[in-house]
């Protein structure tokens, strides 16, 4: 990123950072909590087609992901600056492939999309804190790989966006990205849906999988949201090979163009 890096705080200047970002983490743990036992049940079961309780809990999470992403703006932890943004707003049925540089990373996503979902690992839906908004938003339970498709066809094909980190886990320091598996690319060419890439690009170490939660970053993650434009997922039927090729060749190509993005910021 071009923009000059913000200050890194240290000593007694740190100290109110650290504060003001264990508090928005205790916010979003304890608002998490009881949005699941008061306002998203009420959203969840009010009159209206399954689909359009959905959409109105996941409407109200986006909401909440916004100001959890303010919190942490005001607090200097991060700086989130959005480019061609509006991909986002008028994307539909899109699997959303994403690099995984941080602890918040999805949280900036949903609070970008007022129709996202996401698959969610078992450890979350047994988090108190979380399992009665995932559960509300209609959110999916990484569980057996045909239960799962299945799944993703279904809130695909009801317009919500799927947002994937084919990394799998937060990017290790020192590298652009980690090797991606196939599950993205088994999803988009099995449910025969088109692809959204969405380049996150920070400036500053922080909120890493080496780092625990409490570990409030001492200068400020500048982080770029840069949306690409969508892969039409046909370009890959005329591949010789079956799906497994496919998926191969369309992983290489997805891999490939996280690379040559986050590589070519490092040099500018």
């Amino acid at each position: 990123m071009t923009d000059t890096p913000a200050v890194r705080l240290t000593g007694l200047a740190y100290i109110p950072r650290w504060i003001g970002g264990v508090s928005c983490y205790i916010t979003f743990g304890i608002g998490g909590l009881l949005s699941s036992l008061t306002i998203l049940p009420l959203l969840r079961f009010w009159p209206g087609t399954e689909l359009e309780r959905i959409r109105r809990v996941q409407k109200t999470v986006h909401i909440m992901f916004r100001g959890f992403v303010y919190m942490l703006s005001w607090t200097g932890v991060i700086k989130v600056s959005p480019d061609n943004i509006a991909r986002l707003a008028s994307a539909k049925g899109r699997v959303v492939i994403v690099n995984h540089p941080t602890l918040v990373d999805v949280v900036v996503l949903i609070s970008l999309m007022p129709n996202a979902g996401c698959i969610v690992k078992q450890g979350i839906w047994r988090n108190p804190f979380m399992r009665g908004v995932v559960a509300c938003a209609g959110y999916i339970p990484n569980r057996g790989a045909e239960l799962l498709l299945e799944d993703c066809r279904h809130v695909l094909k009801s317009g919500t966006n799927l947002i994937i980190f084919p990394e799998g886990t937060r990017t290790v320091l020192g590298t652009s990205i980690n090797n991606f598996a196939r599950g993205a690319a088994n999803i988009a060419l099995r449910t025969k849906t088109d692809l959204l890439p969405v380049v996150l690009r920070t400036d500053a170490p922080g909120l890493s999988k080496q780092e625990a939660w409490y570990q409030i970053p001492r200068r400020t993650i500048g982080m770029r949201v840069e949306v690409g434009e969508t892969i039409d997922h046909i370009r890959y039927d005329a591949i010789a090979g079956g799906d497994a090729k496919m998926a191969r060749q369309l992983t290489r190509d997805l891999e490939d163009y996280f690379k040559t993005n986050l590589e070519d910021d490092e040099t500018t």
